[in-house]
């Protein structure tokens, strides 16, 4: 097999970033925008040694689970992979990616619980992060590129984020502002930033710029007043003046109205920043945080919440634990986390700045002691020496594993379960329908018998 060949594949697999997969003459050959049980015409683009890439010239047989695109870029930018086969099909894929993953990385075999959907696929993110293209068009990158794909009116946005965004593109080419250029690392706008606050319909929008000030704002701010009404509540600039790829700066300045929004999130007051980490699903994060208290079994237990974030998860048990403490590197979340607790008349959470392993040592020579540990780390997952020190150091009778990562989750499981851990139960949750990335909630029991 060659580059520009072109060949009949029958796809049988999907890989984790939702690229079909089919066998050619002993090689695995991955075909986006296909599904199981599709024969496609497909051209060969790239060949390596074990496997190739390909793209679909024409559907031969189309796969039962396939259905017709919603969106006017499907199948061109990197976000909706899935939006070419049914729900079902999707939520069904995602389950047993979960399930291969604890199986053959972990090393556990136990079927999860039934996963967790939505029930709107369409229009749920609460967060749009929108770089924009030389002519001023907000959009989203390509698959695996930072090449923008024009698109206003995303699906999976709510629809006054279109209303925003054109109103922002307007702004920009009757001002003449200028795009930043990535590779230059020139010109002032890099992305135009959105956030609705769902349960109280406030909305922040924040201009990611390099530079230290942005002409015209004013006009923007009237124009966003006449698409938003009174759920403006907050316009925003973040300084970013950095050669990276990284979105945001550190620094925000108010331009109009607050400096935050609130949510309100498993009956808790949540205060948003630009920088504050927050769940993009709202109605889905309720379930996950439903799921995660279940396994947590809270009643009048010392909770120790790794990874906090603004303290939410933590937050959202505190009324019926004995106590809460919250641990996060990022200063910005512990200060939501602590805002969250006061607003909230939570007085048995305590929130600490600094790294998991080491803070966890800290709390460790304090003589804190835990009943339930919950980590939500970020995709890498946890460090080993934060594992060896749940698990020796405070080891208490359940940890809660909030992931978003099926394969590091998997690899994390099998050095829990070497340190005395064994997985009793987990559920996959689709926060992100038509995507590929899925959540899962895990739920260790203390055995008191290492390998």
């Amino acid at each position: 097999m060659q580059k520009n060949d072109e060949i009949i594949l029958k796809i049988t697999d999907i890989t984790n970033e939702g690229s079909g997969v089919g066998k050619y003459e002993g090689m695995a050959v991955f075909t986006p925008q296909t599904a199981v049980g599709d024969t496609a015409k497909v051209k060969i683009l790239k060949v390596k040694k074990t496997y190739a890439y390909g793209k679909v010239l024409e559907l031969i047989t189309p796969s039962p689970d396939r259905t017709t695109p919603d969106c006017e870029v499907s199948g061109k930018c990197g976000g909706c992979v899935f939006r070419h086969i049914d729900y079902k099909a999707e939520a069904k894929l995602k389950e047993d990616k979960v399930y291969q993953a604890i199986k053959r990385i972990g090393g556990v075999d136990l079927k999860p619980s039934p996963i967790i959907i939505p029930d709107n696929t369409c229009r749920y993110r609460n967060k749009a992060e929108y770089p924009l293209n030389s002519d001023g068009k907000v959009g989203f990158y390509a698959f695996h590129s930072h090449r923008v794909i024009p698109c206003s009116n995303c699906l999976l946005q709510p629809e006054i984020f279109k209303n925003i965004a054109e109103e922002t593109e307007n702004w920009i080419k009757e001002n003449r502002i200028s795009i930043y250029n990535e590779t230059a690392h020139k010109g002032l706008l890099r992305h135009l930033y959105i956030r609705i606050a769902e349960a109280t319909n406030e909305i922040m929008v924040t201009l990611v710029i390099n530079g230290t000030a942005i002409a015209h704002s004013d006009k923007l701010i009237d124009s966003l007043k006449s698409v938003c009404g009174d759920s403006l509540k907050s316009v925003q600039i973040n300084f970013n003046t950095d050669n990276t790829n990284v979105i945001l700066g550190k620094k925000c300045k108010t331009i109009y109205g607050e400096d935050y929004i609130t949510d309100i999130l498993c009956g808790i007051k949540v205060r948003l920043s630009p920088l504050s980490f927050y769940q993009v699903n709202r109605d889905m994060a309720e379930k996950l945080y439903k799921k995660a208290r279940e396994y947590a079994c809270p009643q009048n237990k010392n909770i120790l919440d790794l990874y906090c974030g603004a303290g939410t998860i933590g937050l959202s048990m505190a009324k019926e634990a004995k106590s809460i403490i919250g641990v996060e590197i990022i200063p910005e979340a512990i200060e939501d986390a602590k805002f969250n607790a006061k607003q909230n008349n939570i007085e048995n959470a305590r929130f600490i700045c600094g790294d998991a392993a080491a803070s966890a040592e800290i709390l460790k020579n304090e003589g804190i002691s835990a009943d339930v540990i919950i980590v939500d780390p970020p995709r890498k997952g946890c460090e080993a020496s934060l594992i060896n020190s749940i698990t020796n150091d405070f080891s208490p009778e359940r940890v809660i594993y909030v992931s978003c990562d099926p394969a590091t989750l998997a690899r994390d499981i099998a050095i829990f379960n070497a340190n005395g851990y064994i997985l009793k139960e987990y559920t996959p949750v689709d926060l992100f329908p038509r995507t590929s990335h899925v959540e899962t909630v895990a739920l260790l029991i203390r055995t008191n018998q290492k390998i």
